[in-house]
């Protein structure tokens, strides 16, 4: 039985299934991915009563087990959740296919013609806590981009991601495509992890979405490439030109609309000349959002509670944002250059030079003007689904989808030359 086997032993044997799958769904053409996950898509409608059984039963256990209301958010689904789940993965064969795009050709002078063309990066292994919409959106993107898939999503979620994952499987197999294209590691026991990230040739690149302690683990055991998504400490800096409302509207909506996502704000900084900061601050505060703000914030706002260093660096992913008043976008470049994370931040200004400075050089993968940091979303982007927030600067940055999950290869034509 699969399940008896060690976890390297039942690693490898997956590994070596979705390496046959990968090389089917490489010659696969756009008709046939297209088609199997829009029937993927109408299997995750039609398990909507079952899906939704297996997440109550996860949530009642998440509860039980004592998970924050952050995590619990993270992890619930319902109509509307699982609903969007399908619409993503439909959306996401309505995509253009990227397998086959010249990205650039040329000739050169002895008559050789090269192109660079893309191609599917092979066997991907995604590592991933609470959200069961991942099962979904991973395997729809990589499947879209001609690659195999190994899942290993976490045990608070591990009879939602079943269910996700019998349905896609049960649309892909009826669409003619193989059942190895996406497969979920069915252990929830950790050393699965390990074994996935020390299969080196047999998985091309691990893909972390979770904690910091597990992107962590990740990065120090991993002997596959990572595709790394680190921390969303997340700013918004509200200049001295700002319009009020406009700066209250974007500040509420990035830290509140959802706490417990990648996006949300994390820290206010304030220009010391703006003039309506303690409106600012009573609009976050109305809302139940918790502050906590160095000494300048806490003279604007009477009884807010001190912050200490380590809200700097802090990912709260709750109703809890830390404030700093800053001497303008110089001083607001500075405290997110110390404690950013090179995920998403966003300026609300009514001056476009003090703007384009902040866009220049901010130095993280998202970086907005007058807009929320919740659109920090492969959705939004009109990506479709995403796999995630890269933050690092190699590959691909920040919403990857279908174009961060293919490589590309070289291809010379030529007439018989031969090098001198």
């Amino acid at each position: 039985m699969l399940d008896a086997q060690s976890p390297t032993a039942l690693i490898a044997a997956m590994a070596a299934r979705a390496r046959d799958a990968a090389r089917l769904l490489a010659r696969a053409d756009d008709t046939a991915k297209a088609r199997a996950l829009t029937m993927a898509a109408d299997a995750i409608r039609a398990a909507a009563p079952t899906i939704l059984a297996a997440n109550a039963a996860d949530v009642a256990r998440g509860e039980t087990a004592g998970l924050s209301a952050a995590m619990l958010d993270r992890l619930r689904l319902d109509d509307k959740r699982l609903a969007a789940t399908a619409d993503g993965v439909a959306a996401v064969a309505g995509l253009a296919d990227p397998v086959g795009q010249v990205i650039d050709r040329s000739e050169r002078p002895n008559g050789l013609r090269l192109s660079r063309v893309r191609v599917p990066i092979g066997v991907i292994g995604i590592i991933y806590e609470s959200r069961p919409n991942v099962t979904a959106d991973a395997a729809a993107l990589c499947l879209r981009s001609g690659n195999a898939v190994i899942l290993r999503g976490g045990s608070e979620a591990v009879e939602s991601n079943r269910a996700i994952h019998a349905a896609m499987v049960e649309g892909i197999v009826a669409a003619g495509l193989p059942a190895d294209a996406v497969q979920l590691v069915a252990t929830t026991d950790r050393a699965a992890v390990g074994a996935m990230l020390t299969a080196d040739g047999a998985i091309d690149l691990i893909i972390p979405r979770g904690g910091k302690s597990l992107v962590a683990r990740v990065q120090a055991e991993a002997r596959v490439p990572v595709l790394a998504h680190l921390d969303g400490i997340n700013h918004v800096y509200v200049d001295a030109s700002a319009d009020p409302a406009m700066a209250r509207a974007v500040a509420v909506n990035a830290k509140m609309r959802r706490t417990g996502v990648c996006g949300a704000m994390e820290t206010l900084l304030i220009d010391r000349a703006f003039a309506d900061a303690p409106a600012l601050l009573a609009a976050l505060a109305d809302t139940g959002c918790v502050l906590r703000g160095d000494a300048a914030a806490q003279a604007l706002r009477p009884g807010m509670a001190a912050a200490d260093d380590a809200d700097w660096d802090t990912e709260y992913l709750d109703a809890i944002a830390a404030v700093a008043v800053v001497d303008g976008v110089e001083g607001a470049l500075a405290h997110i250059d110390r404690h950013g994370s090179h995920h998403t931040d966003a300026i609300v200004a009514g001056d476009a030079a003090v703007a384009e400075r902040f866009l220049a050089e901010v130095d993280s993968a998202i970086v907005l003007w007058n807009a929320s940091t919740q659109f920090a979303d492969g959705g939004e982007f009109g990506l479709g689904a995403e796999i995630g927030i890269a933050t690092g600067r190699l590959h691909a940055r920040g919403p990857v989808a279908l174009e961060g999950l293919t490589t590309y290869k070289w291809i010379g034509r030529g007439t018989g030359q031969v090098r001198p």
